[in-house]
Parts: C-alpha cells; sequence; structure tokens
C-alpha cells in the first residue's frame, strides 16, 4: 500500500472547512444567546428531569441555519428538532442550548456545541467526529478541534497540559451523565457508586450539567479529567474530540469513559470507576 498525500490533504481540507462552519454556527446561536440572557431570559417549560426553553429553539435555528447553508446535504441530528435527513459525507450533532437550566435559572454556565461526525458511506453509521466548536456566550470563548489538527481557544493553540501539573488527590475534574442515567433504575444506582468511588480520590468531582463548558476547560489545562457514564451524544461527540485533540489520556469501556490530565490522573479516575461497577 502506498501513501496518499492527496487523500489526506483533502481530509485536512474538509475539516478546516468544516470547523469554519461549526464557529459560525454555534457563535451566531451564542450572540443570541448572550443578549436574551442578560435580558432575563425566554419562556420555559420544566419538569422533573429536564427544561426546555424558548431559547433552545431558536438558538438551535440559527445553528442549523448556519450548517445548512454551507452543507444542504449533509445530515443533522440536533436537540429540540430531531433528526434532518441528508445523504452527505457527514452527520451535524447539535446541541444548541446545553446547561439550558442553568440558563433559566440566571446561571451564566451554559454553551453552544456542532459537531461533524463522519459516515462510513451515505447512508451508513457514523463514526468518529472530525471537527467541532463549542461557545461560551456570557464569556464570548469558542474553542475549536479539528481531528488531527489540535485544540485552539480563542484563536490560540491550547493543550490539557497546559494547567498547573497536579497529582490525582489535588485533582478538580468533571463528571457527566446522560439521559439514561436521569431517568434513574440500575444505570442511576451504578452512577451513585461510581460517585461514591470517584469522589474520594480527587480534591473536587464536579457533577455537570452543562458538559460542553466544562470539556472546553479540560481543553486548556484549567480541568484535570472527566468522568463519563451514558453521556448524550450531542455533547459527548464535541467533548471528545476537544480532549484527545489537546492530548488527554482516555479509557473507556461500554458505556462508562474517563479522561485525564495525564497518565497518573486517568488510572486514578478509571480505576476507581470502574472498580465501583
Amino acid at each position: 500500500m502506498t501513501d496518499d498525500p492527496a487523500g489526506a490533504g483533502q481530509t485536512g481540507a474538509d475539516a478546516a472547512a468544516l470547523a469554519d462552519t461549526a464557529v459560525r454556527a454555534v457563535e451566531s446561536a451564542g450572540e443570541y444567546l448572550r443578549e436574551t440572557f442578560r435580558d432575563g431570559g425566554t419562556p420555559a417549560d420544566y419538569t422533573a428531569t429536564d427544561v426546555k426553553a424558548e431559547a433552545d429553539r431558536e438558538a438551535e435555528r440559527r445553528v442549523l441555519d448556519a450548517v445548512t447553508d454551507a452543507y444542504p446535504d449533509h445530515r443533522i441530528s440536533a436537540e429540540e428538532s430531531g433528526d434532518h435527513p441528508g445523504d452527505g459525507a457527514y452527520r451535524w450533532v447539535v446541541d444548541a442550548l446545553d446547561g439550558t437550566n442553568n440558563f433559566t435559572v440566571g446561571i451564566p454556565t451554559f454553551g453552544v456545541a456542532a459537531t461533524a461526525c463522519d459516515r462510513q458511506e451515505p447512508a451508513g453509521p457514523e463514526a468518529d467526529p472530525v471537527a467541532t466548536a463549542v461557545h461560551v456566550p456570557v464569556l464570548d470563548d469558542t474553542y475549536v478541534a479539528e481531528r488531527g489538527g489540535g485544540v485552539r481557544y480563542n484563536g490560540r493553540s491550547v493543550e490539557v497540559t497546559d494547567g498547573v501539573s497536579l497529582p490525582p488527590e489535588k485533582a478538580t475534574v468533571g463528571m457527566i451523565i446522560g439521559p439514561r442515567v436521569v431517568s434513574g433504575g440500575a444505570e442511576r444506582r451504578e452512577w451513585e457508586a461510581i460517585t461514591d468511588a470517584v469522589e474520594p480520590v480527587c480534591k473536587r468531582a464536579i457533577q455537570t450539567w452543562a458538559p460542553v463548558v466544562y470539556w472546553g476547560l479540560l481543553a486548556r489545562g484549567e480541568l484535570d479529567g472527566f468522568v463519563c457514564y451514558y453521556p448524550a451524544e450531542r455533547e459527548q461527540v464535541a467533548g471528545e474530540l476537544l480532549a484527545r485533540e489537546a492530548g488527554a489520556v482516555e479509557r473507556a469501556d461500554g458505556p462508562l469513559t474517563v479522561f485525564g490530565a495525564d497518565e497518573a490522573i486517568c488510572d486514578t479516575l478509571w480505576d476507581a470507576a470502574s472498580g465501583a461497577l
């Protein structure tokens, strides 16, 4: 087999173009969310396990407009409007307001994520994320990652090692669950066991309801690790690409995934979390 630099170059060009579109999409939604948040938010519907705001739908419309303007044939999976069919080479995964509950109650920790994922064939299953952009509206921060191209934070390259190197017992880590765990049952009990095991081995474990914001912090070395159990795809594809391209150490088995800023933190979190199952 011979090398195919032309093919590699095309893949890189695709990722760069996808990333540019993702940035336009999330920053468009972010501008709207920032202004709306400062004006007091929008009406919302609450349930025991979730909240949906008018802002979710309007932010998503802005993301979808930007994506479809650039790639009208791409499939899109969006949290609010569901699946939009397409036969292009990529599928977009969109979370236009990650942290809706925070947004509605006046907590400025929320973000926007748009991620383009590979498709093995035009109508086939999706593979790995290729390009993503995450925007944090209140801070006006933007994170961009391309597969094989690293991570940029507000235009500069960043890595998980940019922060202070800490031993596991001094680490601050994020903890993420998806709807399957929130709904209760065995998965909820397993997560409670994981939490009980992880909290003693680090300084602080943050159970976040705006994961994309914290994935950005990991990518630039401000957070030390992540523990994920049955995470939602709409946040996870963005976070995994940010973490991988920023150099995080990863371990995964089934619904459990752990990232660490270094081997020691990853191993410590993995041993605790997996040992609880």
